[in-house]
């Protein structure tokens, strides 16, 4: 009882961590906010949206999205950098502005490593290949898009929702392994290239299987590869790029929480117990798959780990690209 005493004191006086005194990391804050470094109604929002609704009541009283958007995502993460190590501001984020920018852009507002304490992985997707009726209906793997665009040069442009983002490279790197003078066009967002898809303005476009499925499942445009190490279970008809001799076309980015740099390890651990009690929720599961998208839930080293081999992998094929947001 005199431990216990002294203790609180102690935190009381600010020389110990109240969330390292006692394990009031159990009880629930008051409130959290998910930081959302994208617009409202984007697939990073939806996966924050679908999550807070869960934590809010297990991790925290209330929960809610504040959406910080700019700069692909970088405004939000450097709001949670400079965020206090209590548990009430999270980041949701893909992985590519803590895997791909820092190979990307020569500046960034912060360090992904250091600035940030890994919670888990909520969800994954993989990209898509889709071609529309600009594109004739004898193409139907890759292979044949190639062979199409020897013979008709022209339409040597992909489109991608944005340059320096995964689906941009993908489209690059099809180019590099195949020796065609492929050039992106870089899109404000998925929504335009894919309506310029349909419209056939456009022949290609690399996107996330989610953003393309709508128009997939409607004959709108058709799907020549999927991302994945395996076939998408949204389309499982569709072989992957590995399948058809790509295998560095092979892509699940997924999208996790972050904690700010140094927040205690208890309230890390409720947050990811939290969120993975979230993920396992019907309504949760559907409305993601809705999108595209598979709950993935991991641990906080796991999630660690992840960033790590990810980011040993894209550094060079970045570099083969030769893409900076600077060129």
């Amino acid at each position: 009882m005199t431990t216990r005493r002294h203790l609180l004191r102690a935190a009381a006086a600010g020389s110990l961590s109240p969330w390292l005194a006692h394990p009031a990391w159990a009880e629930r804050l008051k409130s959290t906010k998910l930081v959302v470094g994208f617009a409202p109604g984007g697939t990073t929002d939806l996966v924050a949206r679908r999550v807070a609704e869960k934590m809010g009541g297990s991790f925290a009283e209330t929960a809610i999205v504040d959406n910080r958007s700019g700069a692909g995502g970088q405004i939000a993460c450097t709001v949670v950098k400079a965020a206090a190590a209590d548990g009430q501001t999270l980041l949701c984020t893909p992985y590519s502005c803590m895997v791909i920018y820092p190979f990307v852009y020569s500046k960034l507002g912060y360090d992904p490593v250091a600035d940030f304490t890994p919670v888990g992985i909520a969800a994954t997707t993989t990209q898509a290949m889709a071609v529309g009726p600009l594109v004739p209906a004898s193409v139907k793997n890759v292979q044949d898009y190639v062979a199409w665009v020897r013979q008709n040069p022209q339409h040597n442009t992909y489109g991608s929702p944005a340059a320096g983002s995964t689906s941009h490279f993908l489209g690059a790197l099809l180019g590099i392994e195949s020796h065609l003078p492929l050039t992106q066009v870089p899109y404000r967002g998925a929504v335009p290239g894919i309506t310029d898809l349909v419209a056939g303005q456009l022949a290609v476009m690399f996107t996330t299987t989610g953003d393309l499925l709508p128009h997939y499942k409607a004959g709108k445009l058709r799907l020549l590869a999927t991302s994945g190490t395996r076939r998408s279970t949204f389309a499982p008809e569709v072989p992957t790029f590995s399948e058809q001799g790509f295998a560095n076309l092979t892509s699940e980015e997924w999208f996790g929480l972050y904690a700010p740099a140094k927040t205690p390890a208890g309230l890390v651990q409720a947050a990811n117990t939290s969120l993975r009690t979230a993920l396992q929720d019907k309504a949760v599961i559907d409305s993601l798959a809705g999108v595209g998208l598979v709950p993935t839930p991991s641990s906080p080293e796991e999630m660690a780990e992840s960033q790590r081999s990810q980011a040993l992998r894209w550094g060079p094929l970045v570099k083969k690209i030769g893409f900076t947001a600077d060129s």
